[in-house]
């Protein structure tokens, strides 16, 4: 991992003044930084060994409700405490904040003997680690993609977010006179998190009114996921800041566009080959590439919960929307679920495009590695690649629900192996629960078409 601080520096900031706080935060189910603010000066005292939190943290929905049914913790367990482990080589200063420092803690089980298997940077260490054990390390990318409104949170949420009005009137996709207007947001996130030690490349106007997207340098599995939870925390604060919400929800009107979350990927040998490059093969795809593709193919609905989390994920999936419908791959083709970009380059990678802007990057690239894994060992095909319009293929279509999700995770023989019976049943009672919450809520839609029709 890559922060910009050492605990060193940290100590000479604070006794110059210059930071003063240091948040100390994990990465919860929903992909959200949770944690402790401490004096900076105790963090480099003491707390920088560890600190502690309650296990809900793991267990609980968006709502932070206490949720029944889950294995790891409960009210009749009492919840206790899981440790909160700094792993001081992601301390960095969160630059858009005043006098302030940030450390991703592993979660670790209340003796330090383990990460806890179900946490999310728990679950991608494994995978890497399994990938490590084969000679290959994971390179990845996430773009992400969200909307900013006129309004702050604050006043949307009193409206009950009725009304909502992005901060453009029109689409801005590579817009440069429309996002000169959203650069208050814009340039402070991008520059904030430069200093920050997270490698941005750029931003721009995404497909629809008030939609940005911004673009992180590609690095190693846990840099990725790190960088990229970072940088939406970071959207949120500074919008709010600034009276502006931003929000990642994937659809948050049906006549719009939505927001997603693609991710990059391929695999280099320890010695920094690109092990999905072959110069002598069709598109430059090695064996590799194609057998670890292939298992993405095979595997994609066991994975979906993990690419698409909520009941509210799914409304992305519409012909012409630039979201996926059906899970087939192409070749530079932004109709289809896997996309190979860079053919024939030693760039070669695979973009999944299923992801929307609500995913956890820590568990999609989990996930899409556990299924890559598992391609490579089965050696599967992935086929010819599909030419034309993937909207019209309707024989492989992606999970259409999370109903339909929540059950190829909880039949998946392939995750149940790479992540283990415990992992899954937590995530499969994780996604139940969405389901569950939803169906017990009158929606504005139903009392509009059947309040006086019915």
């Amino acid at each position: 991992m890559s922060g910009n601080l050492t605990l060193e520096e940290l100590g000479a900031l604070s006794a110059s003044g210059e930071i003063d706080t240091v948040l100390a935060c994990i990465v919860d189910m929903q992909g959200r930084l949770m944690g402790k603010r401490f004096v900076a000066q105790h963090f480099v005292d003491s707390a920088w060994e560890e600190t502690h939190c309650c296990n809900y943290l793991l267990a609980t929905d968006l709502e932070m409700h206490t949720v029944e049914g889950y294995a790891s913790t409960s009210w009749s367990a009492g919840y206790g405490d899981y440790i909160m482990k700094p792993d001081l080589s992601t301390l960095r200063k969160a630059a858009w904040l005043e006098g302030t420092a940030l450390v991703i803690c592993d979660v670790m089980d209340h003796h330090g003997h383990h990460d806890i298997e179900h946490s999310p940077r728990g679950m991608l260490k494994k995978q890497v680690a399994r990938l490590a054990e084969m000679g290959f390390e994971a390179v990845s990318a996430t773009e992400l993609e969200f909307f900013i409104f006129e309004q702050s949170f604050e006043e949307l949420s009193k409206s009950g977010y009725r009304d909502l009005t992005p901060i453009s009137a029109y689409n801005e996709d590579y817009h440069i006179l429309q996002t000169t207007k959203e650069e208050g947001v814009m340039r402070t996130l991008r520059n904030g998190l430069y200093a920050s030690g997270i490698p941005i490349e750029g931003s721009k106007g995404e497909a629809e009114t008030g939609q940005e997207e911004l673009n992180i340098r590609y690095g190693s599995a846990m840099d990725a996921a790190e960088n990229h939870t970072i940088a939406k925390h970071a959207a949120k604060e500074i919008g709010w800041q600034q009276g502006h919400a931003v929000s990642f929800l994937p659809k948050w009107r049906h006549d719009k566009v939505g927001s997603a979350s693609h991710v990059h990927q391929s695999l280099w040998t320890k010695d920094g080959v690109p092990a999905f490059y072959d110069a002598d093969a069709d598109l430059g795809m090695s064996e590799l590439a194609r057998h670890y593709l292939g298992g993405l193919l095979k595997y994609a609905d066991d994975i979906t919960v993990f690419l698409a989390p909520y009941v509210n994920s799914y409304k992305r999936f519409q012909k012409g929307s630039f979201a996926p419908t059906a899970k087939v791959w192409s070749v530079d083709n932004r109709t289809a679920a896997f996309r190979l970009c860079g053919d024939s380059t030693k760039a070669v990678r695979v973009e999944c495009r299923v992801p929307g802007a609500d995913m956890n990057p820590y568990l999609a690239i989990a996930a899409l590695l556990a299924a890559g894994i598992k391609g490579i060992e089965e050696k599967c095909d992935p086929g010819a690649p599909l030419s034309g319009d993937a909207y019209e293929n309707n024989n492989a279509q992606i999970p259409t629900t999370l109903k339909d999700a929540t059950e190829a995770l909880r039949g998946s023989k392939m995750l149940r192996e790479a992540m283990g019976d415990a992992v899954v049943d937590h995530y499969v009672r994780m996604a139940e629960w969405e389901q569950e919450a939803f169906e017990a809520v009158v929606t504005d839609w139903e009392i509009a078409r059947g309040f006086e029709r019915a």
